[in-house]
Parts: C-alpha cells; sequence; structure tokens
C-alpha cells in the first residue's frame, strides 16, 4: 500500500492534474509554471500532510516498518516529524490558492527531499521501504528544484 501511495501522489495526481489543467485551461500549452503548481501541491502539500497525520496517529509504523527502528521510544520521534510534515503540507496545500508561496514551498520541498534521499542513501541497513522513499525522495527534489530553477530563470528574463 505504501508503494501505491507514494507513486499516486509522487507522479500519478501531478500528471494528472497537470492534463486536466491544460485540457481545461484553455491554453493547451505545458508551461514550467503548471508543472510546479501541481508537484508543490500533490508531492509537498498533499504527501507530506498525510504522512504527517500517519506519523502523528500511527507513529510505530513509520519507525518500525520505514526506518527499521524498534525501539519504543522511537514513535516520540517520529510523532514530532509527523508534526513538521503536517505544518509544511498544510502551507503547500495552501499554496494553490496564494501562489506567491509557491516558489518558497518548492525551495523548502526540494531541501528537504535532497537531504532525506541523502539520510536514507547513508543508511547501510536500509530495506526495501527505504529504498524506495530514497528514490522517490530523490526524485521529488529533482523536480522540485528545477521548478526553483524554472521560477527564477522567469524572474530574470
Amino acid at each position: 500500500m505504501y508503494f501505491v501511495f507514494v507513486v499516486a501522489l509522487m507522479l500519478v495526481c501531478p500528471l494528472t492534474s497537470i492534463g486536466i489543467q491544460i485540457l481545461l485551461g484553455g491554453s493547451g500549452v505545458l508551461t514550467a509554471a503548471v508543472v510546479a503548481k501541481w508537484f508543490v501541491f500533490w508531492m509537498v502539500g498533499v504527501r507530506l500532510f498525510l504522512a504527517g497525520l500517519r506519523q502523528i496517529v500511527q507513529p510505530r509504523y513509520t519507525a518500525e516498518q520505514i526506518l527499521g527502528v524498534k525501539d519504543p521510544d522511537a514513535t516520540l520521534i517520529v510523532r514530532e516529524l509527523g508534526i513538521a510534515n503536517t505544518a509544511v503540507g498544510s502551507v503547500a496545500v495552501a499554496s494553490l490558492f496564494f501562489r506567491n508561496w509557491e516558489f518558497p514551498i518548492a525551495l523548502i520541498g526540494a531541501i528537504f527531499y535532497t537531504l532525506a534521499g541523502i539520510n536514507h542513501m547513508t543508511d547501510k541497513r536500509r530495506n526495501k521501504l527505504q529504498d524506495f522513499a530514497m528514490v522517490s525522495d530523490l526524485f521529488a527534489a529533482a523536480i522540485l528544484l528545477m521548478s526553483c530553477l524554472a521560477a527564477t530563470a522567469r524572474s530574470l528574463a
């Protein structure tokens, strides 16, 4: 279920939203702004918000299944991570309505996912879920970084 959840929020939902906006938006043009809008909303917003809620309500799942930590005290740390993820995710979801928030949130997301991916990469004991998290985190970082670069190029032009 974790794999389906991540693929849906990192790829299927953003691409579907982009397609719908292009078809219904009238212009029929794919722009960096449209790509950034939907990847920020889904990757940073919905994914982190939902992951955060799960980490708050079920911290043991993240601790044991994803991170491979069986110590019950780890749930306190995972719950704190969940609070941070929920906060960042909430602001990213709101960026759909406050477009000037998009660039800073894309940058925060790029930094977050880069560091999370590197963290998974350096764990010598990582499991399949961490491998998948590492790949999806680095994929998200790349998309968000490209969005930031495109926004920077637009502002300089």
